[in-house]
């Protein structure tokens, strides 16, 4: 049968979407992330099990096509001011980090036994995070607009470039040449990649200041032509910085932001999602791939020792200077989770370092071990991030200084001590019942976490705080003695009810902060409106079915 499948790429195909569908499935009937699901399927695909797939090199084709989309769409969202803002933020954060990573893993790598030169690269493989686990989860979860997620995502492009430099500097180490030499390929080498990164700038920026608008309004008249035309720009763009000894990531962010400010970016996104999604399932698939218990064998108990380092290191790390920095411990918190893992840059640096002969076959292995073990145990804690916070906020109050912080910046000046009505949410359903409440010469606050959304509100006069749902800390600030009403305009989709629901965390906190008010709350389906009825809410809003009612009478009145 294992020969018949090898016979053909197209069968090992076959029988691999047929294993990740079955394994999607099982997931999420034991309601476990389908992240997970696809790496097993990719463990039992490979050496180490059913060894059925000899199709390595398609495999992480689809992936690298993947990653270039993931990241594209990424870049479409960006909002370039706040990036500029977050700049120097991000590259504080991520330098620190690393730096505390490198020298933590040096000392643990030493400890377990390994030499000083394979120790060292153990680290610098450690202090990077994945950008694809990271970006796909808080996407998922809609908290890439988040201020930890733009921290995160900014701290991600610092570390692209270290990989970057790390990667030429060891190439030029095992240059045979004389130290002179080397010195001089090292300069000449991070020169070629400065020089070749401001030229890309420039030509992206006279594309986005002269060509970008009138080339996708083109394009858009045929949607297939736009479809085709956004995939291509974001493989090109990754293939271009590939070629430049840049990264592939950082071209397809670059394609996205090119195009951020078109109106044509929703349109692209809505089209590009469910193949990204498809595309990515190779990814992880690949990641299982990579297992090969005869490499690590004898290596399990340091692979679980730096896993753990991984894990519970890397995000101090991150509180730490995001402490220093003036950020709340909630924001270092679930900014330090988020990159509580290694990277597939990782396994690239350390793929490299084992073909060079830096390292043994041994060590190449525990890396690969160690990606596997952060990332599966990371998405787990990405995935329930409001709830480990929840448990560990009680110790965190070391990691926020007592002054004013970096979020509240984002909050209007001047606000009044009461309002009639307070909402959660600036998305379009939000922010017009917000402009509809004034219209009617009621006070509005409104709460988001997106600081764009903020500005944007504020620039029309709203009154608006930066502030968290998922936190109920954050209800104790809020005015809510006089408000009359709170409502929850929340983006909020899924069916799962669990103690993260942001829905459900402002039911919990309005009830703690003794609110005796009334509270409504958006639900997307009739099934949570159902369960959210059941707790006894004042108002219940179907903005779907309330708009194809209102649409049928409006209808019926003119006929």
């Amino acid at each position: 049968m294992t020969t018949l499948i090898h016979s053909s790429s197209f069968y090992e195909f076959a029988v691999l979407l047929t294993l990740a569908c079955i394994g999607g499935l099982i997931s999420t009937l034991i309601r476990q992330p389908l992240i997970i699901a696809f790496i097993v399927i990719g463990v039992i695909a490979g050496p180490s099990a059913l060894n059925i797939t000899t199709s390595s090199e398609e495999i992480t084709l689809l992936a690298k096509l993947g990653i270039a989309i993931l990241l594209f769409i990424v870049g479409l969202k960006l909002d370039l001011k706040l990036v500029k803002n977050l700049g120097v933020t991000a590259a504080i954060i991520a330098i620190g980090q690393m730096s505390l990573t490198i020298i933590g893993a040096l000392g643990v790598s030493m400890a377990l036994g390994f030499d000083p030169k394979s120790s060292l690269l153990i680290g610098i493989a450690l202090s990077f995070s994945s950008t694809i686990i990271i970006v796909k989860i808080l996407s998922d979860k809609r908290e890439i607009d988040s201020m930890h997620g733009r921290i995160a995502l900014g701290v991600l492009i610092i570390q692209d470039l270290a990989v970057v430099i790390s990667m030429i500097i060891l190439a030029t180490m095992s240059n045979p040449a004389s130290n002179a030499q080397s010195e001089a390929s090292l300069i000449n080498a991070l020169i070629e990649v400065i020089l070749y990164s401001i030229g890309l700038l420039i030509i992206i920026g006279l594309f986005m200041r002269f060509a970008a608008l009138h080339t996708i309004t083109y394009v858009a008249r045929h949607k297939e032509l736009l479809l085709v035309f956004s995939i291509a720009w974001a493989i090109l763009l990754a293939a271009v910085c590939d070629m430049m000894g840049l990264s592939k990531e950082l071209g397809g962010l670059l394609a996205g932001i090119s195009l951020a400010s078109t109106p044509f970016r929703e349109a692209i996104i809505s089209r590009l999602a469910s193949l990204r999604d498809f595309l990515l399932l190779f990814f992880f698939i690949a990641l299982g791939l990579q297992l090969d218990l005869e490499a690590i064998e004898g290596m399990l108990m340091p692979a679980i020792v730096l896993s753990i380092f991984v894990l519970l290191f890397k995000p101090i790390s991150i509180m730490i200077f995001s402490a220093l920095l003036g950020y709340r411990k909630r924001t270092g918190f679930l900014a330090g989770l988020a990159l509580g893992q290694i990277s597939e840059f990782s396994l690239i640096f350390i793929t490299m370092t084992y073909s060079l002969g830096f390292i043994e076959q041994q060590t190449f292995g525990l890396v690969t071990m160690v990606a596997l073990i952060s990332i599966t145990i990371s998405t787990y804690m990405l995935s329930q991030s409001q709830w480990i916070y929840s448990i560990f906020e009680p110790v965190l109050g070391i990691f926020e200084r007592k002054i004013k912080h970096r979020e509240e910046e984002y909050d209007s000046t001047n606000t009044r001590r009461s309002y009639d009505v307070i909402i959660f949410g600036l998305g379009r359903y939000g922010q017009a019942m917000a402009e509809g409440f004034e219209k009617a010469g009621k006070s509005v606050l409104a709460v988001d976490f997106n600081p764009e959304e903020i500005k944007n509100w504020k620039k029309k006069g709203g009154k608006a705080v930066f502030g968290d749902a998922s936190d109920p800390e954050f209800f104790h600030n809020l005015p809510l003695k006089k408000a009359s009403w709170v409502i929850s305009a929340l983006p909020r989709h899924g069916l799962d009810f669990l103690h993260e629901d942001p829905r459900l965390v402002i039911l919990h906190a309005l009830k703690d902060n003794q609110y005796e008010g009334r509270i409504a709350i958006a639900c997307h389906h009739k099934e949570s409106a159902e369960y959210f009825a059941k707790r006894g809410i004042d108002l219940i809003f179907l903005p779907y079915h309330d708009a194809a009612e209102r649409a049928v009478n409006l209808t019926l009145e003119c006929s």
